[in-house]
């Protein structure tokens, strides 16, 4: 016969371990609070890598030139009046250094290459602005580059440049040789041109410390006060609808001691995943609600099943002490809630190794949620129920009543 696991000795100590573990969360979120993303933080996010330039295109003819580079080619469309509508394609199989590349653009009528980066730079490590209009002019169209062994910029000396806004904060994304900046600013609601001027600012001190032309916009975001005060309210709405839905679920599945001790399980999910947030600083936007919320419903679900075993194991045995049903029911579902649990979370380490940015964060969160979840499950909600069951004068047993209707054939027709 399966040794049964004896976790109800755990209950009493890991409930006072889990409270200080909250308390402490809850602590840290009054002195450092949570890192709001864009979504739930009114401000102007701008995404931005520095980078001189590695040629400049210019035009002086009287068509259209539109300009388009993916991860296989650099595309020329020509359009205008006395134009064939021509589409010139420059695959890097066939032009894979930036000399080859402005040669070939030379012959282009009417098209000014100027090379500033060596002729055998791999054309396929170019990048371009995006706030850069892609149809060619006299005014210079240029592809940006990161020069081999350059001094990097870190993200100190971006705060140096943006001193000028105390709340900017700066996070570096991806690798040190090839990283782009995230720079955010927050949007107190005191300035109705608040996306212009923040933008405007930001472009002046960027520009003055490290050189207009160095400057390459991947991206901008912006939310207002009102829009992210919206947002936030809602959430916290989401979440509470949530835990009410999911308790009156228990409750008719099961009975109010079940269902408090499942509510109590996701609550502490819900409050570790914030602590967590709040101890590693992690970004809290849309995607890190999506997985708070995720967690809830994956632990429900593992709550859910445990739950259903100890209810059966009540029937099978009427006079066993709830204490040892729950370590009974535990034992034995331990092999189920294991297995799902890693061969979920495989799945998630693979968006955690392969992934960046904010799915990365989205992976790492559900990692510890999952983890979460199973603790909670095993310790809290039945923690929960031993705890009342003590105060029960049938000690938190079936009646015999429903042994007998459950048990009854006629029942069974």
């Amino acid at each position: 016969m399966k040794k049964t696991i004896q976790f109800s000795r755990l209950f009493r100590p890991l409930a006072i371990l889990s409270i200080a573990v909250i308390v402490s969360g809850l602590v840290s979120l009054h002195f450092f609070g949570i890192n709001m993303g864009i979504d739930f933080q009114a401000g102007f996010i701008e995404k931005v890598r520095i980078a001189p330039p590695a040629l400049e295109l210019t035009y002086s003819g009287g068509q259209s030139i539109a300009v388009t580079q993916s991860s296989s080619d650099i595309i020329f469309v020509i359009t205008g009046v006395g134009s064939d509508n021509e589409t010139i394609r420059f695959p890097y199989t066939e032009y894979a250094t930036v000399g080859s590349f402005a040669r070939a653009v030379s012959a282009i009528s009417n098209i000014t290459v100027s090379v500033q980066a060596p002729d055998s730079f791999p054309l396929n490590k170019l990048f371009t602005d995006s706030g850069s209009l892609s149809r060619l002019s006299a005014k210079p169209y240029r592809f940006h580059y990161i020069p081999e062994g350059s001094q990097l910029i870190s993200s100190d000396a971006v705060r140096e440049a943006i001193s000028m806004f105390p709340s900017a904060a700066v996070q570096v994304l991806g690798k040190p040789e090839n990283c782009a900046f995230q720079i955010r600013l927050r949007d107190d609601g005191s300035d109705p041109e608040a996306s212009t001027n923040l933008r405007e600012g930001l472009s002046r001190a960027m520009n003055q410390a490290f050189g207009e032309d160095n400057i390459v916009l991947i991206g901008t975001d912006f939310v207002g006060s009102r829009f992210s005060k919206t947002l936030a309210t809602q959430a916290l709405w989401l979440v509470l609808a949530t835990l009410v839905l999911i308790w009156v679920y228990a409750t008719i599945r099961f009975r109010w001691d079940f269902a408090l001790g499942a509510i109590l399980a996701i609550s502490y999910d819900a409050l570790f995943m914030v602590s967590f947030i709040v101890w590693t600083q992690m970004e809290f936007n849309s995607l890190t609600l999506a997985a708070i919320l995720t967690i809830i419903g994956y632990s429900i679900n593992d709550t859910v099943v445990v739950f259903d075993r100890i209810r059966e194991n009540m029937r099978v045995h009427p006079k066993m002490k709830l204490t040892d049903l729950l370590n009974l029911s535990q034992t034995e579902m331990l092999g189920r809630t294991l297995i799902t649990t890693i061969t979920t979370m495989l799945a998630v380490l693979s968006l955690f190794i392969f992934t960046t940015g904010d799915m990365k964060t989205f992976a790492l969160a559900l990692m510890v949620g999952m983890v979460s979840g199973v603790y909670s499950t095993i310790f809290i909600a039945s923690g929960f129920i031993s705890f009342v069951s003590s105060f029960r004068k049938d000690g938190g047993r079936i009646s015999q009543k429903e042994v007998t209707v459950k048990a009854s054939p006629e029942a069974l027709v």
